[in-house]
């Protein structure tokens, strides 16, 4: 089991992420060997003792954040993202961890990491803290704008799996975001996809939840499509701001909103993990990126997802 490691994107590479990976090797927790892929002198100078847990790849190159993604990726083939895609392919490192330019992360998956067999669309995920203490996952939140009701059913199965493996929820009850609890709500999409989630045995479907009900634990995974998703993740981004600048922002359930908490989200549905930060990724956010992605790699979650879709 070996993590690769952007060390290049971000608005504060390297720096950030070297703090990150000293952070989650002095973690008490066991952990696994890590590649370094980036400009090597610059990353080497930042570590004072090297661990020999650590191995470098020299990527020279840098795809800026404001960059075309399609184009940077294929002009800058000695870029970190780049070189970690061609690691991951080849089977040289087992999970890709970046806070670089969003765009060619998921363009660099979708042309170089296989879509899981049966998987429609990949999708990615946040979590929602909840006020009893918890976390809930809603996803879609960004990179499917447009659904049909066979991809909401399938980001069910898909957050439902993490649910149970990654946040360890036993049963994780599944909800679909409408604007009305009742069966026969919403809009054409909504009303499709109610009935494929209803009838699926690989799901605890519970039926709608309105927006009233997100943050209150009525539900462990919420579907909907990427637009309604983006919006409410960007609402929630800004809670943290709006609590510390009205002067609580050190309340314990304000400060779960705190993005560095949760480093990154994992592209769901492709063959291999995939982790995709906060351009502003400070060291604890690179911190918690590596360690998810060992309790992705550790918990065998991927194979649970291909079995989940199998004809």
């Amino acid at each position: 089991m070996r993590i690769g490691i952007d060390m290049m994107g971000g608005d504060y590479a390297p720096q950030e992420a070297v703090k990150g990976v000293l952070q989650y090797l002095q973690s008490s927790s066991p952990v696994v060997p890590l590649t370094l892929i980036g400009d090597e002198q610059p990353v080497r100078s930042l570590f004072q003792d090297i661990p020999e847990i650590l191995r470098f790849v020299h990527a020279p190159e840098i795809i800026g954040m404001n960059e075309h993604a399609t184009r940077a990726l294929k002009e800058k083939p000695e870029s970190s993202i780049a070189k970690g895609f061609k690691l991951l392919a080849a089977g040289e490192i087992d999970a890709f961890v970046s806070a670089g330019n969003t765009g060619a992360m998921m363009v660099g998956t979708f042309y170089n990491i296989k879509s899981i067999e049966g998987v429609l669309r990949p999708t990615i995920s946040t979590l929602m803290p909840q006020i009893n203490g918890g976390y809930s996952l809603i996803l879609d939140v960004g990179l499917n704008a447009d659904c049909k009701a066979e991809n909401l059913f399938q980001f069910a199965v898909l957050g439902s799996l993490y649910a149970q493996h990654i946040l360890k929820i036993e049963d994780p009850r599944v909800a679909l975001l409408n604007i009305g609890e009742e069966e026969g709500k919403g809009n054409l999409l909504a009303q499709a996809a109610y009935p494929l989630l209803k009838a699926s045995p690989q799901i605890h479907f519970i039926g709608n939840i309105e927006g009233r009900d997100i943050l209150t634990g009525k539900a462990d995974v919420m579907v909907t499509e990427g637009f309604t998703g983006n919006v409410l993740l960007k609402m929630a981004e800004s809670l943290y701001d709006v609590a510390t600048h009205r002067g609580f922002g050190e309340d314990e359930y304000f400060q779960r909103f705190h993005y560095e908490n949760y480093g990154g989200t994992p592209i769901l549905g492709v063959s291999k993990p995939v982790i995709i930060g906060h351009g502003i990724s400070g060291a604890a956010a690179f911190r918690n990126m590596i360690v998810l992605a060992q309790k992705m790699l550790e918990s065998d979650l991927l194979s649970k997802m291909k079995a989940s879709f199998v004809i």
